[in-house]
């Protein structure tokens, strides 16, 4: 071993950071690896690394006196205090300049705690989101970096390299922004990629249920659909599910349990979106329908006692209902898509960022999971507008919702006369309903809580920032309420 003579280390051997070592030597990247469990290093040196330029280390001090100047140290371990406690143990090994990246699906609060802290100590950090899987990390994934902008020249060769690339050669890395802005940008995929999944689920079930379609029936309308405006890679691998066969030759998907995990990330979208006030409906939806999925003891028991639509086939056409149910889905996902980009315009207020966002769908467009054919047009959407307010305002997006919003609730009629539940599906086109209304009932929300809380209220026929209390039974007060709300 040359002391010295390593571009990057890697700290954490687990499948996404291995593929991510390999991906760089691939590129002509010299990589020092470590992982708190010892032998996985040599184990993976003598399998999966054997033949490469892929140095081992036994201890984080010999990982980061492999490195080159300045260093840079890659952690690829679980959020949360695991990735603090990494950070403890390189940093008697740096020196001022040297630089610390944390690859993992870290909360973006953390990232801005560690960019500050440690930069106080003279140390660079990165929060990078790293989207794609295990396919995507070995063989070109999106990369998502924000922290310490110092730090990006250093790392941005290496990062661009082994990102995935679109149609022109363009990489799907570029900067994001400062601090937690790279981990923000991820957990708002991760959140865009609950609804997709979400409403994917819900058209399989429509179809299912609505036309009684097989395993190989369903691979092929996905297939189809996968030619066309669904063109993604959540169609794509749906498709080659729908076919797959268990052992006995019996569709495997019928023998896997209805009850769907999570780790956090689409949970802290929605919780991020009550924070900043907006309204990300359909991936809030798509969160609590995990939840819902997940009480499989308490829904067998209420499928014996409560009732729905007796069990029927619907009676519209096939291929028409079909074609109903790929409008509704193309609606709902370019729905889940602005309503994570109204999340990333409220973040970028809120926390002084500058977002690129049409350089975000540009990072989205290959590699990740929620790779789709129209995230090209959303580039070209913020191109035209970057002060773009909704995505539903461009031109692409309203014509296209102009022309399938009446398939859309059509879909919706059929789900429920068919007693198909459609929670994204459905809270897609009550924000769209929404968002296009122009007078909404919240006047009679104020009056209610101006009338019980003595919140006040404003009026159309004065300017905006004057605040009214009325005293709606005539023995109530005149005071209004300034501290306590409801």
């Amino acid at each position: 071993m040359s002391k010295g003579s390593c571009d990057i280390g890697l700290i954490g051997l687990a499948v996404m950071g291995q593929n991510l070592v390999l991906n760089m030597n691939d590129h002509g990247f010299k990589v020092a690896v470590f992982n708190r469990t010892v032998s996985k290093v040599d184990d993976f040196l003598n399998q999966e690394a054997k033949g490469t330029q892929i140095e081992g280390a036994h201890s984080i001090q010999e990982l980061c006196s492999l490195l080159k100047r300045p260093r840079r140290v890659m952690i690829m371990v679980k959020a949360g205090s695991v990735v603090d406690q990494n950070i403890e143990q390189i940093l008697p090994y740096l020196e001022k300049g040297d630089i610390i990246i944390d690859g993992g699906n870290s909360l973006f609060t953390d990232s801005n705690r560690r960019t500050k802290e440690l930069a106080a100590k003279g140390i660079l950090f990165i929060g990078t989101g790293v989207s794609g899987g295990e396919d995507g990390a070995r063989f070109g994934p999106s990369i998502m970096p924000g922290g310490d902008p110092a730090a990006w020249p250093h790392v941005k060769e290496i990062f661009q390299a082994i990102s995935a690339k679109v149609e022109d050669g363009s990489p799907c890395c570029d900067w994001v922004g400062e601090e937690g802005a790279g981990h923000y940008v991820k957990m708002v995929h991760n959140g865009i990629e609950y609804g997709d999944i979400q409403l994917i689920c819900e058209t399989y079930q429509l179809l299912r249920d609505g036309l009684g379609l097989s395993g190989e029936e369903l691979a092929q309308v996905f297939g189809e659909w996968n030619k066309g405006e669904l063109d993604s890679y959540l169609i794509e691998i749906a498709q080659t599910i729908f076919a797959k066969k268990d052992e006995d030759g019996t569709p495997l998907l019928d023998k896997i349990l209805d009850t769907a995990g999570q780790k956090g990330t689409g949970k802290w979208t929605a919780i991020s979106a009550l924070d900043l006030a907006m309204p990300v409906t359909l991936i809030g939806e798509s969160v609590f329908a995990r939840c819902l999925s997940a009480l499989k003891d308490d829904r067998v028991q209420a499928s014996k006692v409560l009732q729905g639509p007796t069990p029927h086939k619907t009676t519209a056409e096939r291929a028409a209902f079909i074609e109903t149910v790929r409008r509704a889905l193309y609606c709902a996902k370019m729905v889940s898509y602005a309503q994570g980009y109204m999340l990333l315009r409220a973040a970028e207020k809120e926390f002084g960022w500058k977002l690129n966002m049409g350089g975000i769908a540009l990072m989205w467009r290959g590699g990740c999971i929620i790779r789709s054919v129209f995230l090209g047009n959303i580039k070209a959407a913020y191109d035209k507008n970057p002060d773009l307010a909704n995505l539903l305002l461009d031109e692409f997006f309203s014509s296209a919702l102009n022309k399938y919003q009446a398939d859309w609730r059509k879909a919706i009629i059929q789900a429920v006369e068919l007693g198909v539940p459609t929670p994204a599906l459905s809270a897609g086109l009550s924000f769209y309903d929404g968002y296009r209304t122009a007078r909404l009932p919240a006047n009679l929300l104020q009056a209610l809580r101006d009338f019980f809380g003595a919140h006040t209220y404003e009026r159309v026929d004065k300017p905006r920032g004057e605040f009214f209390h009325t005293n709606w039974t005539g023995h109530g007060g005149r005071v209004s309420s300034s501290t306590y709300n409801a």
